[in-house]
């Protein structure tokens, strides 16, 4: 963990220009050694989850392999706000909007290093041939979205233990990826969450279109190479009443972010 530590060792981090490798620009702006490469990666991951020894470390080591395979593919991150995770004396939830699949791919090297760590996921990510395997071995809540009640009550129960056993939540409340940051979209849930287990939260705002979706297979959409990847975390924030407040305050600090990022 320390190496990844060191990695990430000051409040911001932001990718080395010309990161891009020749290899990949052999197959001129095309997305398919990313994607190659990905799956090999991918096929390595589930190895070691079907082995049982996807741990922690082993999570954090595999996401900073694919956070080096989007810079390698010419990737450029921009994060702010490193310290608000590095400084976390308890566990937290994370509250984010939902772009693409990178966002799950990264964060486990972003933010595993410096606490334990699950995610709010849909129920069939854990049952997939594919991902499958990988998803059920960091034994993340997950939720059928068939039943939005029996989903709340599952995500508060469920995740109200993992906070009192030291495990933060990473949730995204639009249930699902969206291009466009809609406010009456981003549910309360995780600040539901955060209050029933008497935690703070901590969003985060990230523009990760440089990852698209794709029609068929949704993690395998077009590289766009010309947008950067843009991600800031806030610092925590305690809930108070109802939480009504400190969910506007999410959604305020995304929006604006998003908007703030669009215009440049």
């Amino acid at each position: 963990m320390e190496s990844i530590k060191n990695i990430f060792f000051a409040d911001k981090y932001f990718t080395k220009d010309n990161s891009r490798i020749f290899i990949d620009k052999l197959f001129l702006n095309t997305r398919w050694y990313f994607c190659f490469k990905y799956i090999l990666l991918v096929f390595k991951n589930r190895r070691l989850a079907l082995k049982g020894i996807y741990d922690r470390k082993s999570w954090a080591l595999s996401s900073l392999d694919v956070f080096k395979l989007i810079e390698n593919c010419g990737g450029k991150f921009q994060i702010q706000g490193i310290d608000n995770i590095r400084n976390c004396k308890e566990p937290v939830v994370f509250i984010c909007n939902h772009m693409s699949a990178m966002e799950s791919m990264i964060f486990p090297c972003i933010i595993a290093p410096f606490c334990e760590l699950t995610f709010v996921v849909k129920e069939s990510l854990t049952t997939h041939p594919f991902f499958g395997p990988v998803m059920r071995a960091r034994k993340p809540i997950a939720v059928g979205r068939s039943n939005s009640r029996e989903d709340l009550m599952l995500v508060l129960k469920t995740g109200k233990e993992y906070l009192e056993k030291g495990t933060s939540i990473v949730i995204f409340p639009q249930g699902g990826r969206r291009n466009i940051f809609k406010p009456e979209e981003f549910n309360s849930l995780g600040v539901k969450l955060a209050k029933s287990a008497g935690m703070k939260v901590i969003p985060i705002a990230l523009k990760t279109d440089f990852w698209g979706n794709g029609k068929i297979i949704k993690d395998f959409g077009p590289i766009r190479r010309k947008r950067d990847i843009k991600i800031t975390i806030g610092e925590p924030i305690e809930i108070t009443g109802n939480g009504k407040k400190q969910n506007d305050q999410i959604i305020e600090f995304i929006g604006t972010k998003l908007e703030e990022w669009s215009k440049n």
